[in-house]
């Protein structure tokens, strides 16, 4: 299939990016391509314009600052695969990512903004309580809608909205992730339900445990794959905190998920709503006695 005609543009910067978008109404951002080039192809999407920020270097890598990591938002999936500072659950999660290719040109910022609910990195942000960094134009007030940028930065809970649905407007660029380093005591892991054609998660698991004296004193979960975007999972965390972390508490605690999956459970061809309902506690156990076992 062939895409439907479009201007390119090529941005030697963010600001430039931003001007062009302010200046191409419905344009879309181009980075790795891996999502909105098939949904182009299929005639899905018809954006008119794209604006190829591939190759601005302030948007890629991986650095440490005090207690969390900063990540570009044009880093590529294979460079948090292969990471030594980012969480495990992370780079696990990276690592189970599409296939070689994809994993090598597919990045974050373009995997989270748009969001699908197959998707692996958005529940593991999630579960880590990562923060999206985004910029935007800044008014002048004089009509033409450029000035300077402003950066603000959106928790994850409150960046995925919904169903291929973001905080991210129009005319902003999502420009890094940050994510808390781990520390002595907590661990994190991810695991999913893989459709193996697609390598998409039909069902992801991400947590984060803290551990101390064998008692859990905190606890993080989040589910994907199988509602409309990543949903926490608060009645898990609270069977778990507080708790000695034997067999029999984290399959209770496990189990606790079906209170926050909600009634809009996804299902297709590949595997059913009630299905995929019924493995989330079995992923969520699975995720649990990993980040349990790493975080000892």
């Amino acid at each position: 299939m062939y895409p439907p005609r479009f201007n390119y543009y090529r941005a030697a910067s963010v600001d430039e990016a931003l001007a062009l978008l302010q200046e191409h109404q419905g344009a879309k951002l181009l980075a790795g391509g891996h999502s909105l080039l098939p949904l182009m192809k299929m005639r899905l999407s018809d954006p008119g314009t794209l604006i190829d920020i591939g190759r601005i270097g302030e948007l890629r890598g991986i650095s440490t600052d005090n207690d969390s990591v900063r990540i570009g938002a044009l880093t590529p999936h294979v460079a948090l695969e292969t990471s030594k500072v980012l969480p495990k659950a992370l780079t696990e999660a990276a690592g189970l990512i599409g296939d070689p290719q994809v994993r090598n040109r597919g990045t974050v910022g373009g995997n989270i903004a748009h969001a699908d609910p197959a998707s692996d990195l958005p529940t593991v942000l999630l579960a880590l309580n990562a923060t999206i960094q985004i910029t935007g134009p800044r008014s002048t007030g004089n009509g033409s809608g450029h000035g300077e940028r402003t950066t603000q930065a959106i928790a994850a809970e409150e960046f995925f909205t919904g169903f291929f649905a973001t905080a991210l407007e129009e005319d902003e660029i999502l420009i890094a992730v940050d994510v808390p380093l781990e520390q002595e005591g907590t661990g994190s892991a991810y695991a999913k339900l893989i459709n193996p054609a697609s390598r998409y998660a039909m069902v992801g698991a991400a947590a984060v445990v803290t551990l101390a004296g064998g008692v859990c004193t905190y606890a993080s979960v989040a589910v994907g794959g199988l509602t409309p975007n990543a949903t926490k999972a608060p009645s898990v965390e609270a069977a778990l905190t507080g708790n000695a972390l034997n067999d029999e508490v984290i399959e209770a605690a496990a189990a606790a998920v079906d209170n926050d999956l909600g009634d809009q459970i996804l299902g297709d061809i590949h595997a059913s709503a009630d299905y995929r309902r019924s493995m989330a506690p079995v992923l969520v156990a699975r995720a649990l006695r990993d980040a349990i076992q790493r975080a000892g």
